[in-house]
């Protein structure tokens, strides 16, 4: 989750500072519908997009980073194949919290009072800096806050990490190597209960004793 904060947190901000600075009105409502839309997305569909698009996808990337930067300890190699690790689940739990952060930064920037911002302009100021001596101090505690919001919802939402991890449904995700669909869910106790009570109705019948074949029915 923290990693997922620290991918998330420079972009976010730079879509807000673009949204409510740099855009034009009508690309900036534009973005800022998308942004909404994204942030109410349930985690469950970033976890199955984790897990079916960008798992089989991503590993050229971090094959790369573990070639090309294994000289720092967090990027150590060789890179798994498939990519179901921490560095994958990070960066889709950044996708899914960067939409968070980037609506609440963009409504305080937009609240950023109009004198602050002339007055910075009208002492000669560039539009960054401009930003940087009255827009980013103005919203401060808001980008804590928005940051702080983010990081609960990757602390929370562990649907997502739990797709990426764990292999997904069989015939969505092919088959293995062995010739077999993947699945889900291992197996363990629970299919061996399965096939143990297979003749069972379920929940119904759960505490009903099994009556001996051949035994006469009223």
């Amino acid at each position: 989750a923290a990693l997922a904060l620290v991918i998330a947190f420079f972009v976010s901000i730079g879509i807000a500072l673009f949204i409510s600075h740099y855009a034009p009105r009508r690309l900036a409502a534009v973005l800022s519908y998308i942004v909404d839309l994204l942030a109410a997305i349930p985690s469950v569909i970033y976890g199955l997009w984790g897990g079916l698009v960008l798992v089989p996808s991503i590993y050229p990337f971090w094959n790369w980073v573990a070639q090309y930067l294994g000289w720092i300890p967090l990027f150590a190699g060789p890179a798994s194949n498939p990519p179901r690790t921490v560095a994958t689940v990070a960066l889709v739990l950044a996708i899914m919290i960067l939409p968070i952060i980037t609506s609440m930064a963009r409504d305080i920037f937009q609240q950023t009072p109009k004198l602050l911002e002339e007055a910075a302009l009208g002492l000669g100021a560039t539009k960054w800096e401009m930003i940087k001596l009255a827009v980013l101090p103005f919203g401060k505690s808001g980008i804590v806050s928005a940051s702080m919001l983010g990081l609960g919802r990757a602390l929370g939402e562990t649907m997502a990490g739990a797709q990426v991890f764990v292999q997904t449904a069989a015939g969505l995700a092919g088959p293995d190597d062995r010739g077999q669909h993947r699945r889900a869910i291992p197996r363990g106790r629970f299919h061996r209960r399965l096939g143990a009570d297979r003749h069972r109705s379920g929940a119904v019948r759960a505490d009903v004793p099994r009556e001996p074949s051949g035994a006469s029915h009223y």
